[in-house]
């Protein structure tokens, strides 16, 4: 187990030196297990594999910024590229999340809205990705804590990007009644977030 420990690290540390076949070595390695985490939170197979293929291309870039021990707490390799997979995973989530919340918006009040261009984010440090990791465990925590309903409306709608109308069907609920339990399960998550302190 340490040995593989100790060869994983090695792997980041010589693709760090920009040793392409390390870096192969790392992704038949641990590509399977990245997908499968990607996959559980996104839903979507092909989003899964976008996903993951910007993973190991960060992966590629800031593989010098690994470090094995940061303020005295280990992180372990696969810790590391954990938190990488979730960042992105959690970047594709937020921006689904816009787009439909976008479109219920057009849908529920026919109005145009323009979507304001926005700079590209900054490269986040080691750290910052262990703390967004956390972050998808708060909100999947949050989740599991909200009752049936609306925990399905949400799922469908944020997890799988149906609209209104297709949650309403799959769930076989008059359309109002699952609008309602989107605004309520939203405004829940949002409390058990602010209660954990996390950002909504």
């Amino acid at each position: 187990m340490n040995r593989n420990i100790l060869n994983l690290q090695q792997l980041i540390a010589q693709a760090a030196r920009g040793d392409h076949a390390a870096f192969a070595e790392m992704y038949e390695r641990t590509h399977v297990h990245l997908f499968g985490i990607a996959l559980r939170m996104l839903g979507q197979r092909q989003v899964a594999e976008d996903v993951l293929q910007e993973a190991y291309v960060s992966i590629w870039k800031n593989a010098a910024s690994y470090r094995s021990n940061i303020d005295g707490q280990e992180i372990q390799p696969i810790t590391w590229l954990i938190a990488i997979v979730r960042n992105k995973a959690l970047d594709a989530l937020r921006v689904r999340t816009r787009r439909n919340e976008r479109a219920w918006t057009e849908q529920d009040e026919h109005e145009q809205q323009q979507e304001n261009a926005h700079a590209p984010d900054p490269a986040p440090s080691a750290m910052q990705l262990l703390e967004q990791a956390l972050q998808a465990l708060h909100i999947e925590g949050c989740m599991s804590a909200l009752d049936g309903s609306f925990r399905q409306s949400l799922a469908l709608a944020y997890y799988q990007g149906l609209s209104h109308s297709e949650v309403a069907a799959q769930m076989n609920a008059p359309l109002g009644t699952v609008k309602a339990w989107i605004r309520r399960g939203l405004d829940k998550l949002r409390a058990c977030l602010a209660t954990q302190g996390v950002a909504p």
